[in-house]
């Protein structure tokens, strides 16, 4: 996330900081003691690998500011505002482009689809992710200020291990995450955390970060935790980020592509918006065929003709309705666009 942070600040926040925070604005007795700040003052700046790629360098504004790039509490800001607006742009482009082109329309038409959901999915997710970032940004601190085990030379850890690197990462996560996930079904506290993101039956790709933000922060968990214990190169880390992102939206856009027994795609995860108590992992199908929580995708989702027919969406609100009664006890919190369109009719 250094490099992340490094782009940024060439491009916005030494300006940004240098405008707002001034170093005339140090009273004189902070400017006597600069040297118990870390030296960070007068420290040279080293221009990240990407900044350089893209021509980009620190201007003088960089050192006009009291708060200056190596201060922690200037990093762990500028971290938190990263998180929450690239995230935000990255949740509105990648849903976008997949809803404009993957999504199926005719899931407006679906009996358990919500009235205003689209929209409703939007407001959740924009109110939720601020707050998942503020419980992020500690994780991006510790690593922009050396503590993980993220690393930029190739050799290093040797070739293998630029290659290993994505499928450790994909195991370590998957697990961890199918065991969280799951667990935010329990009884306990599944209402609380974790039953705003089931709120959507029918989701569409806006639905993907519509979590309540204990809940988004609580599955992203294993992420953050990966490079502390395992070496992850730097370029990898914002790949996989971005992969993440993307991954999520994938899984909630209803286009069932992948009738697969490995991957946990699309299907799977309707599956688990239905019917709640199934298909917990995040990439595969793996650890729900060993722990008993898998269910295979009902056959019709895999063809135009039958995904959207009257009697697999009956067979699905059928057995819907009765989960819904025996997990959450009503329904009364979400209101269908069906029965809305009924109650103007009348």
């Amino acid at each position: 996330m250094d490099y992340v942070l490094g782009v940024v600040d060439n491009l916005f926040f030494d300006s940004i900081y240098a405008t707002l925070l001034p170093t005339g604005s140090f009273p004189s007795w902070a400017r006597a003691n600069d040297t118990l700040k870390g030296g960070y003052m007068d420290a040279p700046i080293v221009n990240d690998p990407i900044s350089h790629f893209l021509g980009l360098r620190p201007s003088p504004r960089a050192y006009e500011s009291l708060l200056r790039r190596g201060d922690w509490q200037r990093q762990v800001f500028s971290l938190f505002l990263i998180t929450w607006i690239f995230g935000l742009i990255v949740y509105f482009i990648f849903s976008s482009l997949s809803y404009y082109l993957i999504f199926d329309k005719d899931t407006f038409k679906h009996p358990k689809f919500l009235k205003n959901q689209i929209r409703q999915e939007m407001a959740q997710t924009m109110c939720s992710l601020p707050v998942m970032a503020v419980f992020t940004a500690p994780f991006f601190l510790a690593e922009v200020r050396g503590y993980s085990k993220l690393y930029a030379d190739a050799e290093l850890h040797g070739k293998w291990y630029l290659w290993f690197q994505f499928p450790l990462f994909l195991m370590f996560t998957d697990f961890w995450i199918y065991l969280i996930h799951r667990g935010l079904h329990h009884k306990s506290i599944y209402k609380t955390v974790h039953k705003p993101h089931h709120k959507w039956i029918m989701p569409t790709p806006f639905a993907s970060h519509a979590f309540h933000p204990i809940d988004g922060f609580s599955q992203s968990i294993p992420y953050h935790v990966f490079p502390f214990i395992f070496p992850l190169h730097k370029f990898a880390y914002i790949g996989l980020f971005i992969f993440i992102n993307v991954w999520t939206i994938m899984i909630h856009d209803g286009e069932y592509v992948a009738n697969s027994p490995i991957v946990n795609g699309a299907a799977c995860h309707t599956m688990h918006h239905l019917y709640f108590n199934y298909n917990y992992g995040q990439y595969t199908t793996l650890w729900d065929r060993l722990l008993g929580s898998y269910r295979k995708p009902n056959m019709e989702l895999f063809y135009k003709e039958t995904k959207m027919g009257k009697d697999e969406w009956e067979k699905q609100v059928r057995e819907m309705e009765k989960v819904v009664k025996e997990v959450e006890g009503d329904d009364s919190f979400r209101e269908y666009a069906v029965d809305a369109s009924h109650k103007k009719t009348k």
